[in-house]
């Protein structure tokens, strides 16, 4: 019998990463969602115990994508539904995996390589990484809280601290790339800031290979061994869209710029310099290591 699989929020760039992986690696992936579309669709509002607990019976596990995107302007109305939105999928999983007769073995539940402070030296790995006080490691900080605060021994827990998601598809390469093509590519900021970013075939790889390693429980910082810099990224893929110049963002103008289109300046300005120390010690090998070879693979 196929191990039984549950993604929460699966509908999105994640969620769809992950589905495709997983069932291609043998899984029976079922998705809660809010708008159910396919059979193996589940409908929830991911805040409320209803009949969906059901599909947690004899589940091999569940893992947790659920969360507003922090894609936008930090107003209390977004605030608010950002840390709602974690907290409250967060807590009604806890919940019903508590009232599980056979529960799932497993429960990966999303967090953020966001969590460790900025950083250009210092590099933040699960063990040593320093973490800070502001909104966005705040809300990492609480959804971490709620997360290990349910009483479910029977459960293994993850809490995976993912960096940037680089896609064909989704993820922040295209927004990049249209930067670019726009012809304001050049470094945001000073451009010295670190970039901790994952490749989507090796987050998939990463979440599979989390589900089959029992002896690994706790916080995994799910990011590529070697962060870049924002200079590095702009030029590599202006390179390979043939764009020979990009025009450079300084911070004010990025300010100006993230106020007009409805997001936050520090979303590419925070330096993270993350290190997936766990995965690697426990064995794990990356395809795409380097922020070279992940967007030559992505960007034809």
């Amino acid at each position: 019998m196929k191990k039984k699989i549950i993604i929460a929020a699966g509908t999105g760039f994640l969620g769809q990463v992950l589905e495709t992986y997983l069932t291609a690696k043998g899984y029976n992936v079922v998705i809660l969602t809010r708008s159910p579309k396919k059979v193996n669709h589940i409908s929830w509002n991911a805040k409320e115990l209803r009949n969906w607990k059901n599909e947690f019976e004899n589940t091999y596990a569940i893992i947790n994508l659920t969360g507003k995107s922090v894609d936008c302007r930090y107003n209390q109305k977004n605030k608010d539904l950002i840390y709602s939105s974690r907290i409250d999928s967060t807590n009604v999983i806890g919940a019903a995996i508590q009232q599980c007769n056979h529960p799932p073995k497993i429960w990966i539940n999303s967090s953020t390589a966001t969590i460790y402070r900025h950083s250009i030296d210092k590099e933040m790995t699960e063990d040593n990484g320093e973490i800070g006080t502001d909104f966005s490691m705040n809300i990492a900080k609480a959804w971490e809280k709620a997360f290990y605060s349910h009483d479910i021994p029977n459960t293994r827990q993850l809490a995976i601290r993912t960096s940037i998601v680089l896609g064909k598809n989704g993820g922040a390469l295209i927004p990049l790339k249209n930067i670019i093509k726009l012809g304001i590519g050049g470094n945001q900021g000073n451009g010295n800031q670190k970039v901790s970013f994952i490749h989507e075939h090796d987050f998939a790889r990463a979440i599979a290979f989390l589900l089959e390693k029992e002896t690994i429980i706790g916080n995994v910082n799910v990011t590529a061994p070697s962060p870049s810099d924002n200079k590095t990224l702009m030029n590599i893929i202006r390179k390979k869209l043939k764009i020979p110049f990009g025009i450079p963002q300084p911070k004010w103008l990025l300010k100006i710029g993230a106020f007009l289109i409805g997001t936050e300046a520090e979303l590419v300005l925070k330096s993270r310099n993350v290190i997936p120390k766990r995965l690697l010690d426990n064995g794990f090998k990356f395809k795409y290591g380097t922020i070279y070879a992940t967007v030559n693979n992505l960007i034809p």
